[in-house]
């Protein structure tokens, strides 16, 4: 079986048993403690601030929840509460299939771990994880939706498999220019983007700790750049980690649909905002998409169809099998 070929899960999953994690916020340099736990069908990701009122403390993990974008994704409720840099977990739960659960903490930020998806991928394995008695959607990108801010650009576009490129352009640094394009599926992910960890340049450090960023960030927890040196002892852990670390955020922001989204995005220069406000436009846009099942969601060699049973019940879907076949 080819990458492209690897079927998703089609019945909706969660975690076995709990995760207990005690570390490190990348910005405001706290120490929190983490539990993730499993969670019933149909409820999706929520985080809840243990540290706050009950009942005021929970945030469901999806994108009208966002509420800014410095430097990681934040998402709130309308209780003024708040869960900074949740990307790197959403992306390690959905890059593992992981559909319902909850996340505890005692702080404002999840925590950092080493600046990439790994060690939660890891927990999550070692935690285990369970099929529940639910069917798994997704949302199938009908219409291209883009959105543009001076030479930036992010788009969805249809496309019978999840496909993600990005480009990237910091120049006359350590990053260069660097552009990937890859499938996400869940071998995908684990080899080639989990390992990937931030980044940020020393020049900058002064500026973010003026305001009250970065408290927490370190050579430990992201790779730190100076003009053309990278400065951490190790090294890189790939060749282009920057942009497989954009496609890793990429995924994390996508995350917040609350369902898997097949489609091809296409990101030059993409981040935290930009993600966001195409997440956001493309959703608000009933005609940019439809509800498919995955158990109705077939795969073939390089591509996915529709099934004739859902392309005969849903006008949408039928109208992207006959595209389908025509590209086929």
């Amino acid at each position: 079986m080819t990458e492209e070929q690897h079927m998703a899960s089609i019945v909706q999953r969660t975690l076995k048993t709990c995760i207990p994690y005690v570390g490190t916020g990348l910005h405001s340099g706290c120490r929190i403690g983490m539990l993730v736990r499993p969670s019933e069908v149909n409820t999706g990701v929520r985080f809840l601030r243990n540290d706050v009122p009950t009942g005021r403390g929970v945030i469901p993990a999806l994108w009208h929840q966002v509420v800014d974008t410095r430097l990681g994704t934040i998402i709130g409720n309308e209780f003024g509460i708040s869960v900074s840099t949740v990307e790197h977990l959403m992306a390690a739960l959905h890059g593992c299939g992981i559909d319902n659960a909850v996340v505890e903490l005692d702080g404002p930020e999840v925590p950092i771990l080493d600046g990439s998806a790994e060690p939660f991928v890891a927990m999550i394995e070692r935690a285990g994880i369970i099929d529940q008695e639910a069917k798994r959607w997704a949302m199938l990108v009908e219409e291209t939706v883009e959105v543009r801010l001076d030479d930036k650009v992010v788009r969805l576009e249809p496309c019978p498999i999840t496909r993600i490129t990005a480009e990237i352009d910091f120049p006359d640094t350590a990053v260069g220019t660097q552009r990937l394009s890859t499938v996400m599926t869940e071998p995908v992910f684990k080899r080639d983007l989990a390992r990937a960890r931030t980044f940020g340049f020393a020049d900058q450090i002064e500026d973010l700790y003026e305001r009250e960023l970065a408290l927490g960030g370190s050579p430990q927890n992201a790779i730190l750049i100076d003009g053309d040196v990278v400065v951490n002892e190790e090294g890189l852990r790939f060749h282009d980690e920057f942009v497989r670390h954009k496609i890793l955020d990429i995924i994390g922001d996508l995350s917040l649909a609350g369902v898997p989204v097949i489609g091809h995005f296409y990101g030059y220069k993409p981040g935290h905002a930009l993600n966001q406000a195409l997440l956001r436009k493309f959703i608000s846009n009933e005609h940019a998409w439809s509800y498919v099942m995955l158990d109705e969601y077939e795969n073939a060699p390089g591509l996915r169809r529709l099934s004739d049973a859902l392309a005969t019940t849903a006008t949408r879907v039928k109208k992207a099998w006959s595209r389908l076949r025509v590209v086929a």
